[in-house]
């Protein structure tokens, strides 16, 4: 313990922030956000390993990563829903890099309220949300988390040190405004919500991250997670009026604006954080 203090006393600011040589894991890395934590990484000096569905997507992802910083970023294809491939893609990480660093639980279902479900109800509304979609968001959201998290955070574990990151939202600490996705002309039960699955997911992995920062505590992993607000990518301008209302800043984040902040939690500049749930949402849970 004390040897751990000295190391990072030792450390500049700028020098806790390297992650050079380190390993980090980010599932749904062909994503929006999940391409930007990559490139968090990347920019820091750390090892991008992007896991997604997408082959196509994840691979030129990863390419662009590489072009942008001179990385070594990497997409792999995996089902994080599946016991048998987490573990079959830990052992093949260990086998290539020796190492696992960081894991960055990002990938999420996020049914969009303008998805064309064959429907004569309004589909996202709770009394007729589809049960296999239900299932579905719980197990790539949730189930993936925990099946990653046990998997590399046992690794990590068994080598005295690592950080697990999070990615939770906004809607994991506040109920969403049902009132930004409303549609003029529609009776009340036809009106579209934001899906109940995203808020159950969010605060789901908050309780994840605390258990996990306790439970491995004494093993050198510590657990965070961050609540990002939501991101500016040219929806409805009247849906970017109403929500940016309700943010203190008055706007929604850019799509790079959260990446300083995953540098901070998946770095040794975050050393003395676990268990810990970072806003960065414009102000939005304030009021």
């Amino acid at each position: 313990m004390d040897d751990d203090i000295q190391n990072f006393a030792s450390k500049s600011i700028r020098d806790a922030f390297d992650l050079t040589g380190r390993v980090a894991i980010i599932t749904g890395g062909a994503g929006l956000l999940g391409s930007k934590h990559g490139e968090a990484v990347a920019e820091m000096g750390g090892i991008p390993i992007l896991i997604d569905l997408d082959t196509t997507r994840v691979q030129s992802t990863a390419e662009s990563i590489n072009k942008k910083y001179g990385s070594k970023a990497e997409g792999w294809i995996a089902d994080i829903t599946s016991q048998e491939e987490v573990e079959k893609l830990k052992a093949e990480i260990m086998e290539k890099f020796g190492r696992l660093d960081i894991l960055i639980n990002n990938a999420a279902n996020n049914p969009s309220i303008s998805n064309k479900i064959k429907s004569e109800e309004q589909w996202s509304r709770l009394e007729n949300f589809p049960l296999d979609l239900w299932e579905k968001d719980i197990a790539v959201g949730l189930t993936g988390a925990f099946l990653c998290s046990r998997t590399f955070g046992s690794e990590m574990a068994r080598v005295g040190q690592g950080v697990i990151l999070n990615i939770g939202s906004d809607l994991g600490l506040i109920a969403p405004d049902q009132r930004l996705y409303q549609k003029e002309g529609l009776p009340l039960d036809k009106q579209p919500v934001k899906p109940v699955t995203y808020s159950v997911t969010k605060a789901g992995l908050i309780g994840l991250t605390r258990y996990l920062a306790t439970y491995w505590a004494g093993c050198g992993v510590r657990a965070n997670l961050i609540a990002p607000g939501g991101v500016y990518t040219d929806q409805d301008p009247k849906f970017v009026e109403q929500l940016s209302k309700l943010i203190p800043l008055g706007r929604m984040a850019n799509r790079d604006e959260y990446k300083s902040a995953i540098a901070f939690l998946i770095s040794d500049a975050s050393s003395y954080m676990n268990g810990a749930v970072l806003s960065v949402d414009g102000g939005r849970t304030c009021w």
